[in-house]
């Protein structure tokens, strides 16, 4: 199938934000238009990126918001849907405190916590509801989404003059621009991809290539140290990211598009640029207290990191002043 046709398809996208702005304008798609007299391609973009929540809230949102999410899925009718494609995030594969790499038949966490839960929930949701209705569903799990307006849980951990390392691991960065999610995304599209792949920038930065073009100051924890820390913050209510969310900063989650590569698809940006990129977005916004999402302090689902860092050394310090 060529470009052409691909564009000339109705697409109708799910979701807000500026991931949603870009690939509306890359795929010629119509925001939360109507699927009433037939849409080829629906896709639905995950935003749930700053609401960690465990699995019984997760179990709660989604009864909350199931005649909503009915109503959608209802529309994903054979004949009148050509296919569904759900852009989720790698993060529901689980960070691998080991090193390795997640490749496109890789299964999501059984029971994903903190920030991957609700967007594990939506994924799962979307796709039994059209598989039972018959319409073809493809996911595409991405690395780490930076660009013009992305904000997420990722980012805002670069807003932080810290970067907290476990010791004796090397955590790899790889990050995906959201100029190159769009062109991935149409790939899927021409080629009519049936159920996972998963993209990202190849590539991966080391922690001192992220420390080097950050200036940010490395802090380097045992890794019991550092998860009781984050847990004892989140169990007291001073952040709401869980220890969870702290794997997604200390260890790897990175992707292997070995599927879109092979169907020609290339990333314009290196991970490289993607830093750069990331870091020029947020220049002047460190620590930013007093944005909110969902009600709540935004930078602190950046901060979780940080937090842990600045805690753990001083607990080090004292422990040496003890001595």
């Amino acid at each position: 199938m060529s470009e052409g046709e691909v564009r000339s398809r109705r697409t109708v996208l799910r979701g807000r934000g500026p991931v949603v702005d870009t690939l509306a304008r890359f795929l010629d798609a119509e925001p939360d238009a109507p699927v009433l007299g037939g849409v080829d391609v629906v896709v639905v973009v995950d935003g749930g990126a700053f609401d960690p929540m465990p699995p019984s809230r997760v179990a709660a949102w989604l009864a909350e918001h199931d005649a909503e999410i009915a109503r959608e899925v209802a529309e994903f009718r054979p004949g009148s849907v050509h296919r569904v494609v759900i852009v989720s995030s790698a993060a529901v594969l689980g960070a691998l405190p080991g090193g390795g790499v997640h490749g496109d038949d890789a299964v999501p966490l059984t029971e994903p916590e903190g920030t991957a839960a609700l967007t594990a929930a939506l994924e799962t949701h979307v796709v039994d509801a059209a598989t039972e209705l018959g319409v073809p569903v493809t996911v595409v799990r991405t690395a780490p989404v930076v660009g013009p307006g992305v904000d997420t849980m990722i980012t805002r951990h670069f807003e932080m003059p810290w970067l907290l390392t476990l010791r004796g691991v090397d955590r790899e960065w790889q990050l995906l621009h959201v100029e190159d999610l769009a062109t991935a995304v149409r790939t899927v599209l021409e080629h009519d991809v049936d159920g996972s792949v998963v993209v990202g920038t190849p590539g991966p930065l080391s922690t001192d290539a992220v420390v080097a073009a950050s200036g940010m100051r490395r802090v380097d924890l045992p890794a019991q140290t550092a998860f009781g820390i984050a847990e004892r913050l989140h169990r007291a209510g001073l952040l709401p990211a869980s220890a969870a969310d702290l794997a997604l900063v200390v260890h790897p989650w990175t992707v292997a598009p070995e599927r879109l590569l092979a169907l020609g698809w290339e990333p314009t940006r290196s991970n490289d640029e993607c830093l750069r990129e990331l870091l020029a977005g947020v220049e002047g916004r460190t620590a930013l207290v007093g944005r909110r999402v969902h009600g709540r302090d935004a930078a602190a689902f950046g901060a979780v990191g940080a937090a842990v860092a600045f805690l753990g050394t001083a607990a080090v310090m004292r422990q040496v002043r003890r001595r």
